[in-house]
C-alpha cells in the first residue's frame, strides 16, 4: 500500500455485531491492518474498561476514543480530554428522571443492565462504571426535544447509540475527539466506520467515511461526501468494506 492509513471504529453495531458482540467476522481485516502496521482507534460509547478489554481480545494497541468522544486515551498514559464529569451529568439525569420517566445506568441494577445489553456480569459491572457520559431509555420519545433542550441549557446534549441515548457534555463528540487525535497523526489517510447517529460527527471529519446498516439491516438517513455504504451489517459489512478499500 502506498497511502499511510488510520482506522477510526465505533465497536457495538460496526466491529462488533449488534446482536452477540462478535467479531470474528471482522478478524481477517483484523488481521490484515495489524500485519500492516495500520492503527486501529476505537471510537465509542463504550468506557475505558471496556475498550481496554477489548483491546487485549483482539490484540490492538492504539489510542482510543471513549464515551462518545468524552476523552482520548493514549499508549503512553497521556489524554485529552473533551467531556465533563460524570458526577455533573448524573445530577442532572436525576434531576429529570422522575419528570421525563427515564431509566438511566446509575439506577440499573446490574441484573437490568445484562437484561437490555445481553453483557454478562463482568461486561454490565465495566458498562456501569462510567467517567464522563449517562446511557439512558426515556420511555415517551415525544419529550426528547424538550430534554434536549433543558441538557444544552445545563451545558450537555443527548446522543443516540444502538441501544439507548447517552447524556454528555456539550462540547464533545466523536468528530471532535478525532480530529483533537489527528494532531499527533500528521499526513495519514483516515477510515472511519459507524452504524448510528452518534457516528455521524466522526464520519464528516474523516477522508473515507463507511456507513455500516445498523441492527435492523436498514442505513440511518444521512449525507456526507463520499460515504461509502458496507453491504452488510455488523463486524461482516465492517471486514467487507474494509477490504474493498484496503486491498
Amino acid at each position: 500500500m502506498s497511502r499511510e492509513y488510520l482506522i477510526f471504529s465505533d465497536l457495538d453495531g460496526s466491529l462488533l455485531n449488534h446482536e452477540d458482540y462478535s467479531f470474528k467476522e471482522a478478524k481477517p481485516m483484523l488481521d490484515f491492518i495489524k500485519q500492516n502496521g495500520i492503527e486501529l482507534i476505537f471510537t465509542t460509547s463504550k468506557t475505558k474498561k471496556e475498550c481496554e478489554t477489548l483491546q487485549k481480545k483482539m490484540g490492538v494497541f492504539a489510542p482510543f476514543i471513549v464515551e462518545n468522544g468524552a476523552c482520548v486515551y493514549y499508549p503512553d498514559g497521556e489524554i485529552d480530554l473533551l467531556g465533563i464529569a460524570h458526577k455533573e451529568i448524573k445530577t442532572f439525569i436525576d434531576s429529570v428522571r422522575v419528570e421525563f420517566n427515564i431509566l438511566s445506568f446509575s439506577n440499573m441494577k446490574i441484573e437490568e443492565i445484562m437484561e437490555y445489553t445481553l453483557f454478562d456480569y463482568e461486561q454490565s459491572k465495566c458498562a456501569k462504571n462510567r467517567d464522563f457520559s449517562e446511557p439512558f431509555l426515556i420511555y415517551d420519545e415525544r419529550r426528547l426535544t424538550e430534554l434536549e433542550v433543558l441538557a444544552e441549557a445545563n451545558g450537555m446534549k443527548i446522543l443516540k447509540g444502538g441501544r439507548f441515548y447517552h447524556c454528555v457534555g456539550i462540547n464533545q463528540g466523536k468528530g471532535e475527539a478525532v480530529k483533537k487525535t489527528l494532531i499527533n497523526y500528521p499526513n495519514k489517510m483516515t477510515i472511519g466506520l459507524g452504524d448510528n447517529y452518534n457516528d455521524v460527527s466522526m464520519l464528516e471529519v474523516v477522508d473515507i467515511p463507511v456507513l455500516i446498516p445498523h441492527h435492523e439491516g436498514r442505513y440511518i438517513d444521512i449525507e456526507i461526501r463520499n460515504l461509502i455504504k458496507a453491504p452488510h451489517k455488523g463486524s461482516l459489512g465492517w471486514n467487507e468494506a474494509l477490504k474493498k478499500i484496503l486491498l
